[in-house]
């Protein structure tokens, strides 16, 4: 067991005002799943089309944070994230307004180009202020804005959804969304250590320059088929719940908010084993966990409801068990005047990967009428399983890397940390 070096008043304010980022950027995206039924239904949407639009989201955040990829490093990233998060409210908002399945794309489409980069920041930031023996627990209560927009979120959002129609749930969101931008606007302090390091280089020389280092292209790699396998299944979760499962719309709710709590135990506890055991050890009993789950889960009849919940509970043990690891490994990749961008194209390629596996769920799964059992959802199961066993063969290496990482560079990234008084 390693020790592990407790936070600071201003570190655990951080942790609290990104938690609340990541609520909002990952509810917006997540509710879309739980609004599914709802939306095909009044918008007489197959699911092609609805896998499109689900992925119009994925694919231009993805093309936003490669743009931003290049100059990602030139500015204090406390003013990146809120200029970003702005854009993100806004996008929300062209949501509640969109009454078509035109306008709807639209909206996702102008909301995705700045909420991808959000995430990336957040990263950058996370990487600056935290040292590599805490980012494990930081990523737990960060990535536990997941877990609460199913605790909170999503079934506040189904309820409103049901009451006032869907877009309320939009317009739910871009209200919380404006007071997370004022916390940010007042009380974050700017970042800005790696200013001092920066090359002048032109953008796309910067962009390139972090493409094509070998060490980057392995974490970008590993990112991308994590996000391809744990995409594939969501986009149509609550279509397959009611439609296969037998469950009714009143029922969605509960099961969401279940899985959720459950994720903000989960969270925490894996940060934790994270830091003080082994990332990729961790990372591996989870990955096995969600792909043997995925499967039995996705073939599974018309269900009772403790039984559906109990496999959500255990699939988001998979899910976070790996997210956190993962991510705190590929954090230690980059260096400081690297981060910004490197976090910018990890996270595009979050996204664009995202996009590619809601859009092939929407080739392979298919619905006779409406109303009606999914048909060969079962295959997005089998697919996931196999992917996750991928997953891991790339995470060897870059659980080698980060362990092979000079031991002088990661002093000096924490004598910056401890320099600016976090």
């Amino acid at each position: 067991m390693q020790p592990t070096p407790s936070f600071s008043r201003y570190q655990r304010f951080v942790i609290l005002v990104l938690a609340l980022t990541q609520f909002t950027v990952v509810l917006d995206f997540m509710v879309i799943s739980p609004l599914g039924d709802i939306l095909m239904k009044s918008l007489s949407l197959q699911p092609q089309a609805f896998g499109f639009a689900v992925s119009a989201y994925a694919f231009s955040a993805g093309i936003s944070g490669l743009l931003t990829a290049g100059f990602a490093d030139r500015f204090d990233r406390k003013k990146l994230l809120l200029f970003f998060y702005i854009g993100f409210v806004t996008g929300t908002v062209l949501c509640g307004f969109a009454h078509s399945y035109a306008l709807l794309v639209a909206a996702r489409i102008v909301t995705g180009l700045f909420g991808g980069v959000i995430a990336s920041v957040s990263m950058a930031i996370i990487t600056d202020l935290f040292t590599l023996r805490q980012r494990g627990r930081v990523m737990g209560y960060v990535q536990m804005g997941f877990g609460a927009s199913q605790v909170l979120g999503i079934p506040i959002g189904l309820f409103l959804a049901n009451a006032l129609g869907w877009e309320a749930a939009f317009w739910m969101i871009a209200g919380l969304g404006m007071i997370v931008a004022a916390l940010i606007a007042l009380r974050f302090r700017p970042v800005t250590a790696h200013l001092a390091v920066q090359q002048h280089k032109p953008a796309l020389t910067h962009l390139w320059h972090t493409l094509t280092k070998g060490p980057y292209r392995l974490g970008f790699a590993a990112t991308a088929l994590l996000s391809i396998g744990g995409f594939m299944m969501m986009p149509f979760g609550s279509t397959f719940a009611v439609n296969n499962l037998g469950l009714t719309d009143k029922q969605l709710p509960l099961l969401f908010m279940v899985s959720g709590v459950s994720s903000l135990f989960i969270m925490p506890l894996v940060g934790r084993l994270s830091d003080r055991v082994d990332k990729f050890r961790i990372f591996t009993i989870a990955s096995i966990l969600m792909g043997i789950t995925s499967v039995w889960y996705t073939n599974l009849g018309v269900t009772p409801l403790l039984p559906v919940i109990g496999l959500n509970v255990v699939m988001m043990m998979g899910i976070m068990g790996r997210m956190v690891p993962s991510a705190a490994l590929t954090s230690a990749i980059p260096a400081l005047e690297d981060r910004g961008a490197f976090m910018s194209v990890n996270t595009s390629l979050q996204q664009i990967a995202g996009g590619v596996a809601a859009a092939i769920a929407g080739f392979i799964v298919t619905q006779p009428a409406k109303g009606l059992p999914l048909d060969h959802y079962s295959t997005l199961g089998y697919v996931t399983l196999g992917i996750s066993l991928l997953s891991i063969w790339l995470m060897v290496g870059v659980d080698r890397l980060v362990k092979r990482k000079p031991v002088v560079t990661a002093a000096v990234d924490e004598a910056v940390i401890l320099s600016e008084g976090y």
